[in-house]
């Protein structure tokens, strides 16, 4: 959420956040602005809605979908940078961020290279906060290296994406990588919230051991539905 800029308006924030217990707050490199932010944090507060960091790629063109070739140590620091903000907004609206999940090409390059994986961790360290990252067929090699600088990880699951086998998501740039259906949305988050599983892209079971779930604010599908799986979520 907040990935408006300016007067450019991202997603539909207002008619979500009643909906979700956690949103992801763009910190202002893939999008959003100082005043943005300061907005969703009062709309989170509004709603008793978790606060997390959605730091990123510097990338306003490309919406932080874009890898962008860092060395470790600059990776560390566009983390710390990007969090400082929006905990200082946050402080200074009596509220705080509970926890860090980088957004989109960043978030892709932790999970598939650890090396990016641990410069983030070692920014995430000093802050004390959870680090969400995705659940994947083998969470093994993150919550070694986690464990290493004492970061508790949240690993989430996607309702709107669709799943290669090891429990990575199918590129954005691939056919049907997001769900436009909007049953399809809603089916795989039920399924992934009672059974603890989610059907890949060829149609193989797949377990996930996940703590939340995520839907993304700039696909039209995820905002119909997100009402009636916060719903369904709550009869569970």
């Amino acid at each position: 959420m907040g990935e408006s800029f300016g007067y450019w308006t991202m997603g539909k924030d207002e008619n979500v956040m009643p909906y979700v217990h956690m949103a992801n707050i763009a910190c202002g490199f893939h999008s959003s602005d100082p005043d943005t932010m300061a907005r969703t944090i009062q709309l989170a507060q509004k709603h008793n809605v978790s606060i997390g960091a959605h730091p990123s790629y510097q990338d306003l063109l490309g919406f932080g979908r874009r890898s962008i070739p860092h060395t470790p140590e600059q990776i560390s620091h566009l983390i710390c940078y990007q969090v400082g903000a929006i905990q200082n907004l946050a402080s200074f609206y009596d509220s705080r961020v509970d926890y860090i999940k980088p957004h989109g090409a960043l978030y892709n390059d932790m999970m598939s290279n650890l090396e990016i994986f641990e410069a983030i961790v070692q920014a995430v360290m000093p802050t004390g906060l959870p680090l969400m990252v995705l659940a994947k067929k083998d969470n093994t090699p993150y919550l070694d290296i986690a464990d290493e600088y004492n970061v508790p990880l949240l690993f989430e699951a996607f309702a709107d994406r669709a799943y290669k086998d090891d429990g990575t998501l199918v590129p954005r740039h691939q056919p049907n990588a997001v769900h436009k259906n909007v049953e399809d949305i809603f089916y795989q988050a039920m399924q992934l919230a009672n059974f603890g599983t989610v059907t890949t892209a060829k149609g193989n079971t797949l377990e996930l051991q996940a703590d939340t779930l995520c839907v993304h604010g700039d696909n039209e599908e995820s905002i119909l539905v997100i009402k009636k799986i916060y719903q369904a979520l709550h009869r569970i």
